[in-house]
Formats: C-alpha cells, sequence, structure tokens
C-alpha cells in the first residue's frame, strides 16, 4: 500500500533532502545484503485487486470515500481515481492450498466490496480497462483528493513540462492530448508478489522477465480505451504514456520513460535495479525522513527504508523489485505488475498460478535464463503479448518461435505444472487453475478476446456507449457466477437492466462519429455534407478540435432565398454564414435538461463540448431513437407480466 500522509508540494531544499535519505538507504540496503540480513528460505506468496466502482447505468462512479467508510477494513486502500479501489491479500506460504486460499479470501473481498457498493446503489466490476469509461470521467475533479496523488501529478507535469500525449495504434487508432496523469487511472491490474532470497534474486527476477510476456498472452483483458479497440493489454501502451514525465528533449534523447520493461539482464544483485532508478529518475516525493538507517542496523534493527521505498513507488517496472518487513524481518520481493485485473477471480488465479509455477520450474532449470535468451527477445515477447495476446509469435530459449497458444499449451504448461508439483502445491488446485489456462488457450478466449467478440456480435445495436454498457453489465453477471471467461456466453445489447439510467445523460447516447467543417471552407462543402448524410446540422471546428460555430440547414435556406448561391458569385467561406454562439451541452449534462434547451431556444441540435472541444452531438434524431427504444422496453415488460 502507498503513503497517502505526504504533503503535496515540496521544494528544491527538500527534494534534495530527501536524495540524501534514499542514497543512506541504499547504502544501508548494501550493508544488509553483505550481512545476510534478509529473511531467506521461505518462499511467500501474494497479490493485489484493483477493482473498477460502477453506478447504476454502468459507468464509473466516484465513490472511494463512502466506499472506504462503509468497509472500514484493513486490507482495503485507495487508488488514483475515485472509481477505482484496492484490495490486498495476505500473503501465503508457497505450497499446499495456497491458491485456493488466495482464491478464497478474494472472493470473500470482492463479495464484501460488491455488498456496500449495491447498498449505495452502484457495483464492482473486475477489468483491465473499464469500457464505459469517458474522457470527462479523466479530470482533476476525480482523483482522489489526498496530498500523494496531487503531488505525484504536479511533479509529473512539471518534469514534463506541458500536457500528456496519448498516441496508440490498434484495429482503431486513439490520439489525446490531456493535462493531468488521471489516464492512470483507467488501468486496473491483478499485482503478484513473489519472495525471493538475496541470493537468488538477480537469477528470479530475469527469470519473471523471460516468462511475463507468454502469461500475459494468456491473460490479456484490456482491449478497449474510451471505445476504440486498441491492443489486446492496452494498459501497457497506455500506463507508459500516462506517466511518462520526459521531456519534448529527452524523449528526443531516448530517455528510458518511467514505466518500462527495462534495458538488460540484472547481474548480481538487486541493487542494480534500485541504483539505476536513483541514477535515472528525479525525486518527485518527499516524507518525513526516518532515523539513520545505518544507526538502525548497528543496534541490530530493521531499517524501514521509507526514503528509497517512496522513491521506487514512482518507478513503474512491469516486475518491480521490491523490500519489505514481515513479522520483523526484512525481505524481498519480485512485484508482476503487468496482468490485467480481472475476468473473473478465478481466472485471476489462474493466471497467478501459472506465472508461480513458472517462476518455480524455470529457474529450477536454468541457472541463467540470459545464457538460452536474449534480452531483446524477452522484451520483444512483451509488446507482442500485450498487443496481440494468444495471436501473437513469441521467440522462446534457443530462439525456438511459436505462437503463443502453441508456447503455453505444449511448453509452459508442462513446466508450470512441475514447478507447483516441486513447490508441492496441491494436486487439485494444479489441476484446477492450470487446466483453466490450457482451455483459454484452445479456446482462444482471453478476456481480451471475449470483449471484442461481443463487440462484434452486438454489431451496430444501439449506440456505441449502449454497445459499451452492456459488455460491462455482462461482465458484472459472470464475475457474480464466478465462472471462468473460457465459459461466458457473448454480451448481449439487449440483455441488461438499467436502461433509464442508460440514457440519464447526454453523453449515454449523443452521436460522436461527427461530420465537422472548418470556418474557412467553402459553404457548399457543408451544403453537401447534409446532402450526403442526410443531416440538418454541421458543428464547425478549428484546428485544435475546439467548437466555434454551428451552420444549420435553415442558415443554407436563408441563404438560397437571399440569392447568395448564384453560379457567378465568389465563394463564400463557413464562417461568413454559421452561427458563432450556439447553444451547447456537455457530456454530463441530464438529457430532461438537454430537451428543455431544445424547446426554449427551438432548436434541433444541441453540439456536446467538454473543455470546449467538439466531443458529439445531440439531435432530435437521437431522442425519438431513445424513445422508441424505452417505449418498446416497456411493451416487452408488459406482455412478460
Amino acid at each position: 500500500m502507498g503513503r497517502h500522509d505526504l504533503p503535496s508540494a515540496f521544494s528544491e531544499d527538500e527534494l534534495r533532502a530527501y536524495m540524501k535519505a534514499i542514497l543512506a538507504d541504499v547504502h544501508a540496503l548494501e550493508r544488509m545484503l553483505d550481512e545476510d540480513r534478509f529473511e531467506t528460505g521461505i518462499r511467500r506468496i501474494g497479490a493485489e485487486q484493483e477493482m473498477f466502482l460502477l453506478d447504476r447505468s454502468g459507468r464509473a462512479w466516484n465513490g472511494a470515500e463512502q466506499m472506504m467508510q462503509a468497509l472500514n477494513h484493513k486490507q482495503f486502500t485507495y487508488e488514483l481515481a475515485q472509481f477505482n479501489l484496492e484490495a490486498n491479500l495476505e500473503p501465503q506460504l508457497f505450497g499446499g492450498k495456497c491458491l485456493s486460499k488466495m482464491e478464497t479470501e478474494l472472493t470473500d473481498l470482492l463479495q464484501m466490496a460488491r455488498r456496500e457498493a449495491e447498498a449505495q446503489g452502484g457495483g464492482i466490476v473486475l477489468s483491465g480497462i473499464l469500457p464505459t469509461l469517458r474522457r470527462s470521467d479523466l479530470s482533476i475533479d476525480s482523483m482522489v483528493q489526498n496530498p500523494r496523488y496531487l503531488a505525484l501529478n504536479d511533479a509529473m507535469a512539471r518534469l514534463r513540462g506541458g500536457e500528456f500525449q496519448f498516441h496508440i495504434k490498434g484495429v482503431d487508432e486513439f490520439e489525446m492530448t490531456h493535462d493531468n496523469v488521471m489516464l492512470e487511472s483507467c488501468n486496473a491490474s491483478f499485482q503478484v508478489h513473489f519472495q525471493v532470497g538475496p541470493k537468488e534474486f538477480a537469477k528470479l527476477y530475469n527469470t519473471a522477465q523471460a516468462i511475463t510476456a507468454p502469461v500475459l498472452a494468456a491473460a490479456t483483458n484490456s482491449p478497449i480505451l474510451l471505445g476504440q479497440r486498441l491492443w489486446r493489454e492496452t494498459r501497457v501502451a497506455l500506463f507508459q504514456q500516462s506517466v511518462d514525465s520526459r521531456s519534448a528533449a529527452h524523449q528526443l534523447r531516448g530517455r528510458r520513460p518511467r514505466v518500462s520493461f527495462g534495458d538488460g539482464w540484472v547481474r548480481d544483485s538487486v541493487l542494480e535495479i534500485f541504483r539505476e532508478d536513483i541514477a535515472r529518475f528525479r525525486v518527485m516525493l518527499a516524507s518525513d525522513v526516518d532515523e539513520d538507517p545505518g544507526a538502525v542496523l548497528d543496534r541490530n534493527g530493521v531499517p524501514e527504508m521509507t526514503a528509497l521505498r517512496l522513491h521506487n513507488g514512482t518507478v513503474y517496472r512491469w516486475n518491480r523489485a521490491c523490500y519489505g518487513i514481515s513479522e520483523g524481518q526484512p525481505h524481498l520481493r519480485i512485484e508482476a505488475r503487468a496482468f490485467p485485473s480481472g475476468p473473473s477471480p478465478v481466472d485471476e488465479m489462474a493466471t497467478a498460478a501459472f506465472y508461480f509455477g513458472l517462476m518455480a520450474s524455470v529457474s529450477q532449470e536454468f541457472e541463467d535464463v540470459s545464457k538460452v535468451m536474449s534480452f531483446d527477445d524477452a522484451k520483444g515477447n512483451f509488446v507482442a503479448a500485450a498487443r496481440l495476446g494468444l495471436q501473437a509469435n513469441l521467440t522462446w530459449f534457443h530462439g525456438r518461435e511459436y505462437t503463443a497458444q502453441d508456447l503455453i499449451q505444449n511448453v509452459l504448461l508442462p513446466k508450470a505444472r512441475e514447478g507447483l508439483q516441486h513447490a508441492k502445491v496441491d494436486s487439485g488446485d494444479i489441476d484446477r487453475y492450470l487446466g483453466i489456462i490450457s482451455e483459454r488457450c484452445s479456446r482462444g478466449r482471453t478476456g481480451s478476446r471475449w470483449q471484442l467478440d461481443s463487440m462484434s456480435a452486438m454489431g451496430e445495436k444501439g449506440t456505441k456507449e449502449q454497445r459499451m454498457t452492456a459488455l460491462v453489465r455482462s461482465m458484472q453477471k459472470h464475475q457474480e457466477d464466478l465462472d471462468p471467461v473460457h465459459t461466458w456466453a457473448l454480451a448481449d445489447a439487449g440483455e441488461f437492466e438499467g436502461w433509464q439510467e442508460s440514457y440519464a445523460l447526454v453523453g449515454q447516447f449523443m452521436t460522436t462519429d461527427v461530420f465537422t467543417v472548418h470556418p474557412e471552407d467553402v459553404v457548399d462543402l457543408a451544403a453537401s455534407l447534409m446532402d450526403w448524410r442526410h443531416i440538418r446540422h454541421v458543428p464547425v471546428e478549428d484546428n485544435d478540435g475546439k467548437l466555434v460555430g454551428l451552420v444549420s440547414h435553415r442558415t443554407l435556406l436563408r441563404m438560397v432565398g437571399q440569392g447568395m448561391r448564384g453560379t457567378e458569385r465568389a465563394p463564400v467561406a463557413v464562417k461568413d454564414i454559421m452561427i458563432t454562439d450556439p447553444v451547447v451541452v456537455t457530456p454530463n449534462t441530464p438529457t430532461l435538461e438537454a430537451i428543455e434547451k431544445l424547446r426554449e431556444h427551438r432548436i434541433g441540435s444541441l453540439p456536446v463540448v467538454e473543455d470546449g472541444r467538439l466531443v458529439g452531438i445531440l439531435t432530435e434524431r437521437d431522442l425519438i431513437r431513445v424513445a422508441a427504444m424505452l417505449f418498446e422496453k416497456h411493451l416487452r415488460e408488459n406482455d412478460a407480466q
């Protein structure tokens, strides 16, 4: 769990003092390694579960404060956004029924959160990225208002020296400029922890790097971001860009971003990672300085390493080295951060079992994976798995190439079984969890594939917003039933409750595929768009996407009446005839309020803007379609009765 009791701004003097504290912690860590101060000979596993909070309509709900007060439970904590929550599982000794114990605890915690959310009119869902998220959810107002997150946002923006730019290509293409780090909150993960001894750290960390790609390929669950179909695990691309603190000059120099897979194998010890991250990344946060760690060691105490741990929490390696203290004993562990939240609790535990089994078996088989795999292949595999999931081609040990499905089914699942058996994990648990991975591969059905197949099956039913809502509703239902994703029926746009709530706000059914013109365009283009697309209003936007006017069919009719469309006239610019102050709404405008605006101003459409930029349009035709759908639903309910 991260610290939240931090000031929201720091002076350069404070940051310099904190860097001294970080360096003191590193020196103490080096001494602890030399003096064998760490717990060894024991293997523990653990996990962190991130989740999304939903309102009645299946959209993001800023309910973290209410949830934390209602839960009042030490295993729950805040995440960056008010629509996120995190549950931390208790560590388990690796062996016996550790996996099923973790699943039982996870299910109980999720059920606890679900009950509290439902009591407040909401719900929870597990997904790498919530399909119903919208840009309006990602303002600073949606950030948990604690000093740590505010300070992190300010520091990131200051180091970057400008707005955050996002560009991800998949089936669709996502481009966006944003002024804060809140796109990080689009990501939810199921992070697993594996305790290691200091002398085996390098071997096991490199093993983790090698196996992350195939495990991720079988676990993807984040294919959709703000309505766009992108990577199978879009979190990988999005997270890197959302907390990229590099200035334009640093990007041109090729400086590594704070989120990365790394640049090479670890050769000797955990110190390599901490030293490199300190050298590469500036201090962004500070807190009260601990007692000198050297003095703590002199009296045989265990230093907290607060400064080092805080800095480590602002560098986001996909496999992160962690220092911790358990029952008074210091230990090291590897935190695997690449795996997404969901699709279901049992799916997450199957992914964890696959990962833990490979960690145990591959490290037993190879003393040094760098001798059988190049780092470039490990890194390339990771990107390929994130992009394509089970359809990725991966280069495995000794340069052998496989499809992800073949590699997992024919090579890695037997190895994972060997590793779990060597750790004396319960045979029933092994069969259950690895059987789920096998079924995923044989059917090609990960969480991402299920989401994309569901969207394809729904076709053009309803609006995109309605299809996304149906997707989330179906995910909720299947998760509550505790079934693995390979058994899920596809989502259906007509089979979910909450239709009324799904039309409560303009953003839930506005048209987002909007044809626009530029102020300098010729008026004839606007007229042609109306004719070709059978529309009566064309918004006018500038080069930055900001709404500057509206051309209506009435305006064009007046122009014709005044004789302006004669063949001999000079071309007329859109700016000369457009309405320069159109009545507008935002995505969060209540539908009834929008209807009143249409009546009051006797107009047939309302451009929808956010931060001055055009994001959609609401027309009388949209409202008629909604009314028809609600009426049809009402008739179906009456027939059923």
